[in-house]
């Protein structure tokens, strides 16, 4: 199968392509910059500018499926700028997608697109699934919901459409979870407010692997990527630290205090989201690391 992704270099899209190349698949991808465009056997960029709405559009060619992981990290500070370029680059790029294959009628069957569960409410005992009619009523909530209409989009040109609400995505190449243990390497770790705030959280290599069954299933709907167990807070810095042999002797951290370092973007330290990952498991899914010691002896051996 040929399939076209973009945020292909990112730390998810790298690892991805990897198992794609493994499993005999012709990728070609997006970049926005040409000195990473590549052209090997079953490997191939393509220049595009969301922003300026520009695309190599030969990046469609034979292509079947497209894996849309391209949007701007929610690790940064979320400046008044930033917080314009967190939509606008998740919005640019599907709307650019959208309208080169509506105007060139590319025969694209299915997008799988990256997605948050930022969208779901704050819980720290209710379990939300993917049918839940309720959403959370902020910043990050909002980016979600936009960014998941502008993949929906695609259903009026009968385009199967797959959306991946990501939970904390555990890895050791890249993401939230190196900033999150670096003050426990360095001996300074400390729990978040109470510590009680639930993290759904999977590891990167569980989540490429959910990206394959989904495609190789030709899996249509809303899929939560997150691992089956949930952790607090307290749990996971107590565990880090313990494999770490690191001491935990710092008080808890307020959120006022995080909030003057980290600005608006602190909310992610306290957010609490207790998610299912039963509507994948059902459809035959396995988790690899499906709880937090499989995963942290994986990552921090």
């Amino acid at each position: 199968m040929k399939i076209l992704i973009t945020g292909a270099t990112g730390f998810i899209g790298s690892k991805l392509v990897n198992l794609l190349l493994e499993k005999n698949h012709t990728v070609h991808y997006l970049t926005t910059s040409k000195n990473k465009i590549r052209n090997r056997i079953n490997y191939k960029g393509f220049y595009w500018n969301p922003v300026l709405q520009e695309i190599d559009s030969n990046c469609f060619e034979g292509v079947e499926t497209i894996i849309h992981l391209a949007g701007a990290t929610i690790a940064k500070r979320w400046t008044s700028s930033y917080k314009k370029e967190l939509l606008s680059s998740r919005i640019q790029s599907s709307d650019l997608l959208f309208k080169i294959i509506k105007e060139n009628n590319f025969t694209i069957k299915n997008i799988i697109s990256a997605s948050g569960t930022a969208i779901y409410p704050e819980s720290f005992d209710k379990i939300y699934a993917e049918d839940t009619t309720q959403t959370a009523n902020d910043f990050l909530a909002d980016v979600v919901k936009q960014w998941e209409k502008s993949v929906d989009q695609f259903e009026s040109l009968s385009i199967k459409v797959t959306k991946i609400r990501t939970g904390v995505v555990f890895a050791n190449n890249g993401g939230a979870f190196l900033e999150m243990i670096k003050p426990i390497k360095l001996g300074l770790g400390a729990f978040m407010g109470n510590g009680n705030q639930i993290q759904s959280w999977i590891h990167l290599d569980d989540l490429v692997r959910l990206y394959y069954f989904v495609l190789e299933n030709d899996l249509e709907g809303t899929f939560n990527a997150v691992a089956p167990n949930t952790v607090s807070n307290m749990d996971l810095t107590k565990l880090v630290a313990k494999k770490l042999k690191k001491p935990l002797f710092l008080p808890n951290i307020p959120q006022f205090m995080m909030k003057l370092i980290l600005g608006e973007m602190s909310i992610l330290l306290f957010s609490s989201k207790k998610l299912s990952s039963k509507k994948i498991q059902d459809l035959g899914f396995q988790f690899e690391y499906p709880d937090l010691e499989s995963s942290l002896d994986n990552l921090l051996s």
